[in-house]
């Protein structure tokens, strides 16, 4: 479905993980089709979504171990239990938390699931669903052989990083591939019947949506991780030694937040590799992002117009140096092969201004964040009457606290301010908030769903920079009743962003 980024439109920031269900996480079920329905009966024309590749270390999403496969724990078990191939699952005794993801109570449960899943298919699929299957490996081929043995050999050893395998695996001598690939036979199956899975069950759930007006904006992390499928396919294309090894990584440097800056750790792309190639492993990733998405967000746009680069053996961020990044020949090569891009640039942090240069030149929406706004004076450029119509105006992000969990810690200048500018306080900050975004010119509006059900702290999806305890938070419909359904498509229909309608005013 063709999104136009120039029609005023909103929709709501939610992880699927975070749909409530009866299997631990919320996953591509029944209950991915509810919120479908909700989103469309309130106005909203858009559904956000984290990273929907594997998670990595500490559950994160942005550190995944494949830049093209998708995430298993989001495959649903329904469709896998009425096609025969897998017994109703038992729920494991005391339940799963309906509030949040217990990462390691669910995620063994689930691929015991899968594992049983995969046995049900390879036993029982009829012609026409191996046929099926067949067809969909035979049009991955770019990327899908690589993941599945990956997999298959990561699987035994307990995570053990690829560069520790052993050196001719490792190396990818072509005669222990070769080897590997009939050693772990069924092991490198599972993994490819689980991909077909995720794309059969993620294309039937963005069809719904479509179907019903509402586009999906996935999320798209500029580096991987060094454990990674991408990484062990495709080494020359990073900055590794002969041990593979990384010499330089990614990240910032010291700023007002972290006097030692951020060291991601990612490795950095050989740009100059990937431009003698044209930008193919580039124009793939893509490709395959928008087989799954309308529209997406790619994070830190800015290290495409220059990246941090810091000392592979720094322990932080102290020591380092700007790189020129790729810049416009990357978007016009995948623009060349795959037409109009539909993308968001998540252009936040420390921003020169040849980031903006970039973003315009390509004509990119960027990111107005509400609470970023209250610090300083009329002249922030957060604040709505400062926005551009090209941009994407959130009240927050999953890195942000929510709105209320924000106002109950905003300092005393904050307060006053956001109280005077939107004319609110404790009880109706999430949606003075959300009005205000609905009621700028910005093109597009998203809101995090724990800002519409107007939650506090302990709801927030990640704190940057904490290790554990983030990625996990679920709602209930228990929690949505509603209100808060009725006045968001109220605040879409008065804003232009949904049909007058919707808003049932008097004639």
């Amino acid at each position: 479905m063709t999104i136009d980024l120039n029609k005023r439109q909103s929709g709501v920031l939610l992880h699927i993980t975070s749909l409530p269900g009866p299997h631990g996480m919320g996953d591509f079920g029944p209950e991915a089709y509810h919120f479908v329905d909700w989103l469309q009966a309130s106005g909203q024309a858009i559904w956000q979504w984290l990273p929907s590749t594997p998670i990595g270390p500490g559950e994160s999403p942005y550190q995944g171990v494949s830049a093209f496969a998708g995430s298993q724990w989001m495959v649903a078990l329904e469709p896998l239990v009425a096609k025969g191939w897998l017994a109703q699952p038992a729920t494991p005794a005391g339940g799963f938390d309906a509030a949040a993801v217990d990462f390691g109570q669910v995620l063994p449960w689930r691929e015991q699931q899968l594992r049983a899943a995969a046995a049900g298919f390879f036993a029982k699929a009829s012609a026409q669903e191996r046929a099926a299957y067949e067809l969909w490996c035979e049009s991955q081929q770019h990327w899908l052989p690589d993941y599945a043995l990956f997999m298959a050999i990561r699987s035994p050893r307990n995570g053990q990083p690829w560069w520790e395998w052993p050196r001719d695996l490792a190396a990818r001598v072509p005669q222990a591939l070769a080897t590997a690939r009939e050693q772990y036979a069924d092991e490198i199956a599972f993994w490819q019947f689980v991909q077909w899975c995720f794309d059969v069950q993620v294309g039937a759930l963005k069809a719904y949506a479509n179907e019903r007006g509402v586009h999906i904006m996935g999320d798209l992390p500029i580096f991987v991780a060094h454990d990674s499928a991408d990484c062990w396919a495709r080494p020359d294309l990073y900055e590794l030694d002969e041990h593979f090894q990384t010499t330089v990584v990614a990240g910032v440097p010291p700023d007002a937040l972290s006097a030692t800056g951020q060291r991601w750790g990612n490795p950095l792309y050989r740009w100059d590799k990937m431009a003698h190639e044209h930008y193919a492993w580039w124009t793939a990733r893509v490709k395959r992002m928008l087989s799954s998405a309308d529209v997406f967000r790619i994070d830190h746009f800015r290290g495409f117009a220059a990246y941090y680069e810091i000392p592979g053996d720094s322990p932080d961020a102290t020591r380092g140096q700007w790189k020129t990044g790729p810049g416009k020949a990357l978007f016009d090569a995948i623009a060349k092969s795959l037409g109009e891009l539909p993308i968001v640039a998540e252009d936040l942090g420390f921003i020169t201004p040849d980031v903006h240069e970039l973003r315009n030149a390509l004509d990119y929406p960027g990111m107005k964040i509400l609470q970023f706004g209250f610090g300083g004076d009329g002249g922030h450029e957060f604040l709505p009457h400062n926005w551009p119509q090209a941009a994407v105006a959130y009240t927050g992000t999953h890195d942000n606290d929510t709105v209320r969990g924000w106002w109950d810690h905003a300092s005393a200048h904050e307060r006053a301010y956001v109280g005077s500018y939107l004319a609110c306080g404790d009880h109706d900050i999430h949606w003075a908030m959300i009005r205000a975004c609905a009621n700028s010119v910005a093109n597009l509006s998203v809101y995090p769903m724990q800002d519409v059900l107007g939650l506090g702290s302990a709801h927030r999806m990640n704190v940057p920079g904490v290790l554990g305890g983030n990625w996990g938070w679920r709602f209930t419909w228990d929690m949505v009743g509603t209100e808060p359904g009725r006045v968001l498509g109220l605040i879409a229909a008065t804003s232009g962003r949904a049909p007058i309608a919707l808003a049932r005013l008097p004639e």
